[in-house]
């Protein structure tokens, strides 16, 4: 019966051994093995005839005990490697969740460069456009390559100053009308009809530089400068803007153009302008040089209420129309030498240091009013 006893407990241990490779039948196997070798180890013990039938009990249980630890401790060594498994697949997920995204990101940069550079194809293809059209010989068509470049310039602002460019290069080609030669003083003067239709192209370009230059005043826009160098200007106004540079040097302007509450934030130059109208400026704040040096100005110039933080020279001007400096601000000495207010000065209540008056002139019979100290002799020469 012993003998049997051990047979059937060998044959048990293997099935267990069998059932224990067997994840699915781990704790079956488990525990039939761990019931067998109770019985295997207590069937040994009671051949050897000197033990009790607990003895040989207590015996087993231990065996069948250490079976059962040696279950648990594959369970948890299962368990930590499914643990690690998850963590891996977890991590490997993530990490094709970040290429993915990486990827994603790539493609979408991709895809952002190729709409940047159509939408900068198309630029250059609608700028280049409106370049020829300003060449055609039909006015209509000039105006609208002036309203193309305007917008091209407000939907696209990196495209503003270039756009300014060319307006005011086409504003400085040659241009002479009937009017402006009858306000020259001509007096037999061919009318135009081409002439004519010019000129509405021209102040159309006039138009669209006033309404692309930033307001005055906004001190975060940026600011774009104007070469206006020999243009010829008719009612020309950017009044409440706000400008780089502005050089106008020996520009021609007709009828009224207005400068006035402007923000100029570079260098004013009106050397050898000449206006046959009305000069209007008043309220600019002249950051930098504000040079008039041989201005010549037919009728009224306004320059009243307004700041001159740089240098300023009227040096050789000619005023035969009435100059308005009242209340303005020199930050610097005025240079007024060998200039000729032949319509009369009012610069009453400006505040202003030494001058430069060496051969400045006023007319005895206009009014005039110069700052305190300044002197005017008998001559119209003026002394300060």
């Amino acid at each position: 019966m012993n003998l049997a006893l051990v047979i059937v407990g060998v044959l048990l241990m293997i099935g267990s051994g069998v059932l224990f490779a067997q994840q699915a039948r781990a704790l079956t196997g488990t525990i039939i093995g761990a019931v067998g070798l109770l019985f295997t180890v207590a069937g040994w013990v009671m051949l050897d005839g000197g033990s009790t039938l607990s003895d040989a009990l207590r015996t087993g249980g231990l065996a069948a005990a250490a079976i059962v630890g040696l279950y648990a401790l594959w369970l948890a060594d299962r368990r930590h490697k499914i643990d690690e498994d998850r963590q891996d697949i977890e991590r490997r997920r993530h990490d094709l969740e970040t290429q993915r995204h990486t990827i994603e990101q790539a493609r979408q940069q991709m895809e952002s460069q190729r709409m940047q550079h159509d939408r900068e194809r198309s630029t250059d293809e609608r700028f280049a456009r409106s370049i020829e059209l300003l060449g055609n010989d039909a006015d209509q068509v000039r105006v609208g390559a002036m309203h193309a470049l305007a917008g091209l310039a407000r939907s696209r602002p990196e495209y503003t100053q270039t756009v300014l460019d060319v307006m005011c290069a086409y504003l400085r080609r040659p241009f002479d009308h009937a009017h402006y030669a009858r306000l020259r003083g001509a007096s037999e003067v061919e009318e135009s009809v081409e002439a004519d239709r010019e000129r509405q192209v021209r102040l159309t370009a006039q138009r669209l530089i006033g309404e692309l230059l930033p307001e005055s005043g906004d001190g975060r826009a940026p600011t774009y400068d104007l070469d206006l160098t020999g243009a010829t200007l008719e009612y020309f106004d950017i009044s409440e803007r706000a400008v780089g540079q502005l050089t106008a040097r020996s520009v021609n302007l007709y009828e009224a153009n207005a400068f006035g509450n402007m923000e100029i934030y570079g260098d004013a130059w009106f050397t050898s302008a000449h206006s046959w109208g009305k000069f209007i400026a008043p309220g600019t704040t002249f950051h930098k040089r504000a040079w008039f040096t041989n201005f010549e100005a037919d009728q009224l110039v306004d320059l009243k209420q307004s700041k001159f933080d740089g240098v300023t020279k009227l040096a050789h001007a000619t005023f035969d129309g009435k100059v308005v400096l009242r209340g303005s601000k020199f930050a610097q000495p005025i240079d007024l030498n060998h200039s000729a207010f032949n319509g009369g000065l009012d610069m009453s209540s400006a505040a202003t240091t030494t001058a430069d008056t060496h051969g400045m002139t006023v007319s005895l019979e206009m009014k005039n009013e110069l700052p305190q100290g300044w002197i005017v002799d008998d001559t119209g020469l003026v002394r300060t």
